[in-house]
């Protein structure tokens, strides 16, 4: 054994060891309030590159979701708008028969030909009024959805535009039911706006139905993508809890071997007596 007080090996080997477990314990700590075994490259550049690249995926599918409720809350208001609409016609085809009826006098033709414009003008405000996000499809605006992550246009979901607010104009401002003649005109016109509803509400139906499936589906390979990124980079927090408590200790025993080391020098001195 040598002695000298020039080199400490064993206090060289000590510190060394208390390094090594000191950054041991710094990686422990950082997972432990970070909830992550992988934040950075640094700590697996493989691992984190593939997180990345599904986080971006991710990102993706968060912007797909929300263009597909955007799309949703615009369906259903023209829906809801286009459903009052064709109650207000059933009441108005109605109104116009029985102003066709020939024992009907020239004052009941008057207040059921209000009751008529009044109605027209509702349709009318109704159709105006059918709009979320600045988007009506009950007039010319179509409703466009991606479902893609990379935003290819190619797989949107179009639903086009009903345009049924010109017929919805044309009852309010041409049409009475004040005579006879005026009322086989209207009825003529309210069957047609009717026949067209129909279709409009199968077309708004089945594509609220489609954007449903579809927001449906992005949820799942979202979930799915999350909990896969979860997989690869979270950290298992019971066991860094049980690895933190084992460094601190040996931490603790670290210091107190490198103390020892630190003093063994000093034996030099007992030659000297």
């Amino acid at each position: 054994m040598d002695f000298s007080v020039n080199t400490n090996a064993g206090a060289l080997v000590a510190l060394q060891n208390l390094n090594k477990t000191n950054r041991s314990l710094n990686v422990a700590q950082t997972r432990i309030n970070t909830g992550l075994k992988v934040s950075g490259a640094k700590d697996n550049a493989a691992i984190f590159s593939i997180a990345q690249k599904q986080r971006a995926e991710l990102a993706g599918y968060t912007a797909v979701k929300g263009s597909l409720n955007r799309a949703i809350g615009a369906t259903d208001v023209a829906i809801a708008g286009a459903e009052a609409v064709s109650d207000l016609l059933i009441r108005m085809k109605e109104i116009t028969i029985v102003a066709k009826d020939a024992g009907n006098d020239d004052a009941s033709r008057a207040i059921l030909d209000l009751e008529f414009s009044q109605l027209a003008q509702q349709t009318s405000t109704i159709v105006e009024s059918a709009e979320f996000n600045g988007r009506n499809t009950l007039k010319a605006d179509d409703i466009v959805a991606i479902t893609s992550p990379d935003g290819d246009s190619s797989s949107a979901i179009t639903i086009s535009a009903s345009t049924i607010d010109t017929q919805a104009a044309f009852l309010d401002l041409l049409f009475s039911i004040d005579t006879e003649a005026n009322a086989n005109a209207a009825l003529a016109a309210v069957d047609g706006m009717i026949s067209t509803l129909e279709g409009v509400l199968a077309k708004l139906g089945a594509g609220a139905k489609r954007l449903e499936t579809a927001l449906s589906f992005a949820q799942k390979i979202s979930d799915t993508i999350e909990t896969g990124i979860g997989n690869l980079v979270d950290a298992d927090l019971a066991r860094e809890a049980a690895n933190l408590q084992a460094l601190q200790v040996k931490q603790q025993l670290g210091l107190q071997a490198l103390s020892i080391a630190n003093q063994a020098p000093q034996s030099i001195l007992s030659l000297f007596n």
